[in-house]
C-alpha cells in the first residue's frame, strides 16, 4: 500500500520552511498527500510553527522563540498554529511535530482545527515526556514517538506511553527493525527522505508515511 508523502516543514524552495507559503507550495505538487511541520509555544503561550529555538537560521534574525511574543514573531513571518490550520485544507494529512512542551494551548487549538478525534493527523515528538501530557489531555489522539533508533527498548517505549506507531529516521528501518514495529502492533513511519528510491523501500517494508525533503516532492 503506498505511504503517504508528507513535503517536511512545506516546499522550503518556494518559500522559507515552516511558512504558509511553503505549505501550500507544497500541497500543489502532484501526490503530496500532506505536511510535517513543527510547533513551539511563544512566550506568550501562544503555539507558532517554527522549528528552531532561535530566529538565527531561517529568520536570519536575533531572538529566541520562548523570548517572543507571538505578534513579535509575526514580524518575521512566522506563523501561529491556529493560522496555519485555517489555511491548510482538511484533505491534508499533518504530522504536527512538538517541539518541547507547547503546553494547553496547542491542544486546543488543534481541537479547533481538526476536530476532537484529530482527524486526518498525528501529533509527534522526540519527548516521550510531551507524548504522555498530549496522551493525558487527549487520549484518543494518534501520537508517534520520533526516533534515531529501532531498538527493542526505544519499541517498548513507544508501547508503554501508549502512542500508535513509530516515526523513525529513514536509515534505522530495514527487514528486523520494522519487523520488530510490526510485531509490537505499531504503525511505522519514516523521516527525512531525499530521493524517491529511498520511498520504494520503504513503502516495500510497510511504512504508512514518508516525510519527504522538497526535492523529492516531484516525481
Amino acid at each position: 500500500m503506498p505511504a503517504l508523502r508528507l513535503a517536511h516543514r512545506g516546499d522550503w524552495r518556494r518559500a522559507p520552511e515552516n511558512t504558509i507559503g511553503a505549505f501550500l507550495a507544497a500541497l500543489d505538487v502532484p501526490g503530496c498527500d500532506g505536511l510535517e511541520f513543527d510547533v513551539r509555544a511563544a512566550k506568550d503561550g501562544v503555539p507558532v510553527v517554527i522549528h528552531d529555538d532561535t530566529l538565527r537560521r531561517v529568520q536570519r534574525a536575533a531572538g529566541r522563540v520562548a523570548d517572543l511574543g507571538h505578534d513579535e514573531l509575526a514580524a518575521h513571518g512566522v506563523p501561529t498554529l491556529e493560522e496555519v490550520l485555517a489555511v491548510v485544507p482538511r484533505r491534508a494529512f499533518l504530522d504536527v511535530e512538538l517541539k518541547g512542551d507547547p503546553g494547553r494551548g496547542a491542544i486546543d487549538v488543534l481541537t479547533a482545527g481538526r476536530g476532537p478525534g484529530l482527524e486526518r493527523a498525528v501529533v509527534s515528538s522526540f519527548r516521550s515526556q510531551t507524548l504522555e501530557r498530549v496522551g493525558r489531555l487527549a487520549p484518543s489522539w494518534p501520537r508517534w514517538l520520533n526516533t534515531y533508533d529501532l531498538s527493542g527498548e526505544t519499541v517498548a517505549l513507544a508501547q508503554r506511553i501508549g502512542c500508535r506507531g513509530i516515526a523513525a529516521e529513514w536509515r534505522a528501518i530495514d527487514t528486523g527493525s520494522a519487523g520488530r514495529v510490526a510485531d509490537a502492533g505499531l504503525e511505522l513511519a519514516a523521516f527525512t527522505v531525499r530521493r524517491r528510491p529511498t520511498v520504494a523501500r520503504l513503502e516495500r517494508l510497510g511504512v504508512v508515511a514518508v516525510c519527504l525533503e522538497a526535492r523529492a516532492l516531484d516525481g
